[in-house]
């Protein structure tokens, strides 16, 4: 049970399309850039093969340099969706028929980019906020045989605002072919640092320069330190607390995540008006417009390689998924790497096999060597390896697995006396929980009218059918309201707890949103569009969800009359400034009316 496509294509389709190519471009660099390919993409230019990508997390970028003429040229492009050689899980979400569907085609930028003789083929900022200085790697290719002398003139400018821009000019002596240059550039005391509550982004523009100017590239970078302080992080030196939901690909409207700006502004100011502050993108990355948005609104993002290895594949066995991860985790860093949203990179989910450890062991100790700007772990879920800059482990969680009705929830009467101290691993790296919450509700039968495109709520067309068949479709909107204020009351205990504990570095809802796989997952106060349900409101939700939240420790929820009830007072602030001459109040309401305060 889960959402289904009208039309369902498993296999090759064929894109092909007739070009017209000034004069002077068969002289020339000339790539082919398809943004966002599911999956597979083989190229002919002119009926000649050129080549076969399969990145699911980033554009298929293709050199088609002298392969084609002035005049009329023909693009074909084969799009084959089947996993072949490379199986990255079938539940994987960069895959499934869970979420977005296994979609066949491209999406996004499709254009021809022509280069000059010398130009970038990458760019990479690393910011140093004590220094207040940026370091710039620039690799540029030399098609001129024979050495080169080039000017690179760099301007670093706050996006949206009045300041001046500040710009520096470097020189260089290129051998021909790939070369790589390193530049430094000091901004002064007037840098302005990014994260939640101030997301300050940078845009540096770089220019190759002979006797002209033969390339011209921008990217956004932000100046944040994301660092381990004990058991927990920081951002510039304040701690921080992760409050994340995440996200598997889930788009009924198109079946595949949007590549707009605007789309994921909408997705992150639901996460936001929640009180969340984070975002992981489990088994899957997203296009570059949701790092784009990520910058620009504050949200702290956790990227995995497109992979969930379980089930019907492994890693660290020798199949062909283990040297994907390692291309894919490199092409990922290389086109996302500078946004400061992207804070946290996982190979991916939950991974099986007897040699995962070993493979992941590497797989960290690699990128912590060779790339400061975030912080990583082997996998979410599993396993607590001590190369880990943090654990993303289950066990923080009310209701964990097979734990049924011996959890605290079930098992013990209501109380708030409690925390995770007992179930965080003492070996002094940061526990990020996974997954928490998972607490379903009732269909909400309304939402089927909206699903009026690529994917249609067939699950809940099944769902209404049978309560009708037992004379009591009556009562739908009754049980979406009374589990939809369980779910509710299931949540805020799960956070709260979460929130009391003391070390812990945050968690990761399942889900602040609907999950429409797996048998129907209905575990979000939101429905899958991120639109409310209608029984708690994001005011509300924030009450315990949020940079700072009043918590209360109580032996028991339930007392009788002439008893003395006693609560420990505590506060989880994770704002942007200390609270200061704070004066707190409490009250004591029955049935609407204060009895005592």
């Amino acid at each position: 049970f889960w959402l289904q496509p009208e039309k369902k294509y498993t296999g090759a389709a064929w894109y092909r399309k007739t070009i017209d190519i000034p004069e002077g471009w068969n002289e020339k660099p000339v790539f082919l850039n398809l943004e966002r390919v599911h999956w597979e993409s083989t190229i002919w230019i002119n009926n000649q093969y050129l080549e076969m990508q399969n990145s699911l997390a980033t554009p298929h970028y293709f050199d088609i340099s002298g392969m084609l003429k002035s005049g009329i040229n023909s693009i074909a492009i084969r799009v084959d969706n089947r996993t072949k050689d490379v199986d990255p899980g079938h539940n994987s979400h960069s895959i499934s028929d869970h979420t977005q569907s296994n979609w066949n085609g491209i999406t996004g930028d499709i254009s021809l980019q022509k280069m000059g003789e010398i130009f970038f083929t990458d760019l990479a900022v690393f910011p140093d906020v004590k220094q207040k200085n940026i370091s710039i790697r620039a690799t540029v290719f030399n098609t001129i045989f024979g050495n080169e002398k080039i000017t690179v003139p760099v301007s670093v400018q706050l996006k949206n605002s009045t300041q001046k821009a500040q710009k520096e000019s470097f020189e260089f002596s290129l051998l021909p072919g790939e070369n790589i240059v390193r530049m430094n550039f000091p901004l002064g005391e007037e840098v302005q640092f990014w994260d939640e509550f101030n997301p300050n982004v940078y845009e540096l523009i770089a220019e190759i320069k002979t006797k002209k100017i033969t390339d011209r590239q921008n990217v956004d970078f932000g100046f944040r330190d994301f660092e381990i302080d004990g058991t927990r992080f920081t951002i510039n030196g304040r701690p921080v607390f992760l409050r994340g939901t995440l996200e598997c690909t889930i788009f009924p409207k198109t079946g595949y995540p949007p590549t707009d700006v605007e789309s994921w502004k909408k997705v992150y100011a639901a996460v936001k008006n929640h009180g969340l502050n984070h975002v992981r993108f489990h088994s899957w990355c997203p296009p570059k417009a949701a790092f784009v948005a990520a910058d620009e609104l504050g949200v702290y993002l956790q990227v995995e390689c497109s992979s969930w290895a379980n089930q019907t594949t492994q890693l660290g066995s020798g199949f062909p998924i283990d040297q994907y991860i390692w291309d894919e985790s490199k092409r990922i860093v290389k086109a996302y790497g500078n946004h400061p949203s992207f804070l946290m990179l996982a190979y991916g989910n939950e991974p099986g096999g007897p040699l995962y450890r070993e493979f992941l062991t590497e797989f960290v100790t690699y990128w912590k060597e060779n790339d400061n700007r975030r912080v990583y772990t082997g996998a979410a879920g599993w396993p607590e390896l001590p190369v880990n800059d943090f654990h993303n482990i289950p066990q923080p969680r009310i209701q964990g697995w097979g734990e049924e009705l011996n959890s605290i929830i079930n098992a013990e009467p209501p109380k708030t006396n409690f925390d995770w101290s007992d179930k965080v691993p003492n070996d002094g790296i940061p526990v990020v929980s996974h997954e928490i919450g998972q607490w379903r509700v009732y269909p909400n039968f309304k939402e089927i009218e909206k699903y009026d495109g690529v994917l249609k709520a067939k699950n809940f067309e099944l769902f209404r059918e049978s309560l009708n068949a037992h004379q009591m479709g009556h009562l739908a909107d009754s049980f979406l309201l009374a589990s939809g204020k369980l779910q509710a009351l299931c949540y805020k205990a799960d956070i709260e707890a979460a929130l009391r504990t003391p070390g812990l570095a945050g968690f990761q809802l399942l889900d602040l949103h609907d999950f429409p796989g797996q048998g129907t997952a209905l575990v979000g106060v939101l429905d899958p569009f991120w639109e409310e349900k209608g029984y708690i409101s994001p005011e509300e939700y924030r009450r315990f969800c949020n940079t700072t939240v009043p918590l209360a420790r109580l032996e028991k929820r339930i007392f009788t009359e002439g008893e003395t009830m006693t609560a420990k007072i505590e506060v989880a602030h994770f704002g942007e400034k200390p609270l200061q001459e704070i004066n707190p109040i409490w009250k004591l309401i029955q049935n609407k009316k204060i009895i005592a305060e």
